[in-house]
C-alpha cells in the first residue's frame, strides 16, 4: 500500500516545489540587493575562494566537452559576459561611512537581472523536460540549450561573483 502512495507523494512534492519557487525567486533577489557590512577578511576570503573555484570551473567545462562539443567555449563566454556585468556592478553599487565602518548595497536592477537569468535557467530545463517527456526533442532553442550552454551560464555567475568581489574589494582599498 505504501508503494502506491509513492507517485502521489513525488506529484504533491513537485507541486509544492512549483508554488515555493516564486518565494525563492523573491527571496533570492531581496537578499541579493540588501545592504551589507564590508568586513575585509570576509571579501577577502570569498575573493581567494573564487579565484581557486575558476580554473576547478574551467577544467571541469574542459572535461565536459567530451559530451557537449561547445562547454568550453560556452564557459568562456559566459565568464567574459559575468565578469562585465561585475564590473558594471561594482561601478553602480553604492558605498556608504557609517559610525561601525562601510557598507554596500548592490544595484537592484543588476540583482533583478541577475535573478531572471536564474529563473530563466529554471523554466527552460522544465521546457526541455517537457519536450523530452512528450517525445518531441526539436525546437527552436533546443541546440542552443542542449549544446553546453549550461555552462555558459554558470560561468556567468561565477565570473560576475569574481568581478564583483574583487571590485569591491579593491574600491574599498581605494575610498579607505
Amino acid at each position: 500500500m505504501p508503494l502506491l502512495l509513492l507517485p502521489l507523494i513525488v506529484l504533491v512534492l513537485f507541486a509544492a516545489w512549483l508554488v515555493l519557487l516564486p518565494v525563492s525567486l523573491w527571496a533570492r533577489y531581496s537578499s541579493g540587493r540588501a545592504r551589507r557590512r564590508a568586513q575585509g577578511w570576509f571579501l577577502r576570503g570569498n575573493a581567494w575562494l573564487l579565484a581557486v573555484s575558476l580554473p576547478i570551473f574551467v577544467v571541469s567545462s574542459w572535461a565536459a566537452t567530451h559530451w557537449m562539443a561547445d562547454a568550453l567555449r560556452d564557459a568562456g563566454w559566459g565568464l567574459l559576459f559575468g565578469a562585465g556585468v561585475g564590473v558594471l556592478g561594482v561601478s553602480l553599487t553604492r558605498f556608504e561611512r557609517d559610525a561601525k565602518g562601510w557598507t554596500y548595497t548592490p544595484n537592484r536592477w543588476v540583482v533583478l537581472g541577475l535573478t531572471a537569468i536564474v529563473a530563466a535557467r529554471v523554466f527552460a530545463g522544465l521546457w526541455m523536460a517537457w519536450r523530452h517527456l512528450s517525445g518531441d526533442a526539436s525546437g527552436a532553442f533546443a541546440g542552443w540549450l542542449d549544446a553546453g550552454a549550461w555552462t555558459g551560464i554558470a560561468g556567468v555567475f561565477l565570473g560576475y561573483a569574481l568581478a564583483y568581489t574583487w571590485g569591491v574589494l579593491a574600491r574599498l582599498s581605494r575610498i579607505a
